[in-house]
């Protein structure tokens, strides 16, 4: 009686395992697919570093409407110190301090209620290069996981090119150097800082603001602008990029 109590087990036991076998292997494959999808992430991002990305989801759709955008791809070299300068005044004082997230920033958005924007200038690249626009929780949550890798794998010097390269300017204008020869009719090396404190200044709405513009609240931005860019120089928190 007692070895037939033990054969049933054992069989039950088989079956049992005959049952998961099919759950472990799909466990298995799922995490290899996982592995996969991530080291090939991680090679497109290394890849970045050295050679320049296609044009992103959202350039390619304003092409597509617009018909054609104005773009003129430039090394970090030929933009002007006082441009980079501005443009991290405006965007991200401390992009040369944090390693992708200011936390301090994004308290105080928290604390206004989500009413003002925390993104960093590293965020933002990510966005423009690999995302799509939006404020939805799929993007962000996408953007907060390729924003480590991107500042291990590309470095301060790199962001900051890219993301001069693919900020919108205005409509159909992209990058530095196009929106430089539209508005000032110079390219980006040439750039003083009053007129790339006039460019940066459109970056938060660039379809519905005039970087000519001479109203008292954009100028107000524009001297902020100028008083950071100062400052930044001065406390050296552009040797990330000089």
């Amino acid at each position: 009686m007692a070895q037939r109590s033990r054969r049933t087990g054992k069989a039950a036991t088989r079956k049992r395992q005959k049952r998961k076998a099919p759950r472990r292997k799909w466990r298995r494959w799922a995490f290899v697919a996982l592995a996969a999808l991530v080291g090939l992430v991680l090679a497109i991002i290394a890849l970045f570093a050295f050679v320049d990305p296609p044009r992103g989801i959202y350039m390619r759709s304003e092409a597509a409407r617009l018909g054609r955008i104005d773009h003129r791809p430039v090394p970090l070299e030929k933009v002007s110190l006082a441009a980079r300068r501005a443009v991290v005044a405006a965007e991200d004082a401390n992009f040369c301090r944090h390693l992708g997230f200011d936390m301090a920033e994004l308290r105080r958005a928290i604390a206004a209620g989500g009413r003002r924007g925390a993104s960093t200038i590293s965020q933002q690249t990510v966005k423009n290069v690999f995302l799509w626009q939006g404020r939805s929780w799929p993007r962000k949550a996408l953007e907060a996981l390729l924003t480590p890798p991107v500042e291990l794998l590309w470095g301060k010097r790199r962001i900051l090119e890219l993301y001069l390269d693919r900020a919108e300017f205005g409509e159909g204008i992209f990058g530095i150097e196009a929106a430089a020869r539209r508005y000032f009719g110079k390219p980006a090396a040439r750039l003083t800082l009053r007129e790339a404190a006039r460019l940066a200044a459109v970056l938060p709405d660039p379809k519905g603001r005039d970087p000519k513009s001479g109203e008292p609240r954009f100028r107000a931005r524009l001297r902020q602008i100028e008083d950071g860019a100062r400052t930044i120089a001065r406390d050296g928190r552009d040797a990330c990029f000089r």
